[in-house]
């Protein structure tokens, strides 16, 4: 059986729709669904990241610069930075909310970080580096209600490669965000069937968890240099088990294209 076939099938059995691409040096080496829009839930975090390092990059941006937290920033869900037991600090740098962001998919550092970067600028950085179909709707809610845009992010999988694609393919921004993705401490989506060592720098990965939503981009075999994917599972509330399932299988078929060594 091909890894095509394989894919297909593991799509068969998942609940809703399972995306995903793997690219080699930047060409498509796996695909299926590529092109269907879906919910991204906080893997639409790597967009606002993207932009921020480019931002800090090209000197528009100093990852030092302080921001204040607002009161309308706060959200809980993910992250240590609401919440009773969250952490106390009531300001920090640029720097610090990306990282927050990128490690432990904090909400409110990212409704920080969205506030001082701007919606508009974080879509138009995406479109600028080819992601025309993939962008941000809304800032991070909990809950998200009818009146609110009805998801935080959309994008499909072929973009979200291409954007994995060329972080790993070097310079000076991507080099950032390559660091801000490896430091992410959820491996529990693509990289969960496979053996590895967590901190071991094989992977650099976001991902992105909601009802009825299971999604993991990033860069496996070495973070920079390696296989870029996307895996995207979306499906009905109450399917999350099963979609999570279908995104571990996929990575399972994913890593055996890693150039490992």
């Amino acid at each position: 059986m091909t890894e095509l076939e394989t894919l297909e099938k593991i799509a068969a059995e998942c609940p809703g729709t399972l995306a995903v691409e793997a690219r080699l040096g930047g060409e498509p080496v796996l695909s299926l669904n590529a092109a269907v829009e879906l919910p991204l839930a906080s893997v639409g975090k790597l967009l606002l990241l993207a932009e921020v390092a480019m931002g800090v990059e090209g000197g528009v941006l100093d990852a030092g610069e302080p921001v204040e937290l607002l009161e309308e920033d706060y959200c809980g869900g993910s992250g240590l930075l609401a919440g009773p037991v969250g952490l106390s600090a009531r300001r920090w740098s640029v720097g610090d909310l990306a990282l927050l962001t990128a490690a432990v998919s904090d909400n409110t550092a990212t409704n920080a970080l969205l506030r001082t970067v701007g919606l508009g600028r974080v879509n138009a950085a995406a479109a600028a580096i080819g992601l025309t179909r993939t962008r941000l709707l809304d800032r991070i809610r909990e809950p998200r209600l009818p009146e609110h845009p009805p998801a935080f992010a959309l994008g499909t999988a072929g973009e979200l490669a291409g954007l994995a694609a060329l972080v790993a393919s070097g310079g000076a921004w991507q080099a950032r965000l390559r660091g801000w993705m490896t430091a992410n401490t959820d491996h529990s989506l693509v990289p969960a069937l496979v053996r590895h060592d967590p901190e071991g720098g094989w992977l650099a990965n976001k991902t992105g968890v909601d009802a009825g939503v299971r999604a993991d981009v990033g860069i496996m075999g070495g973070a920079a240099g390696g296989l870029a994917y996307a895996v995207l599972a979306a499906g009905p509330p109450g399917s999350e088990d099963r979609l999570a399932r279908a995104v571990r299988q996929a990575g399972t078929v994913v890593a055996a294209l890693a150039p490992w060594g």
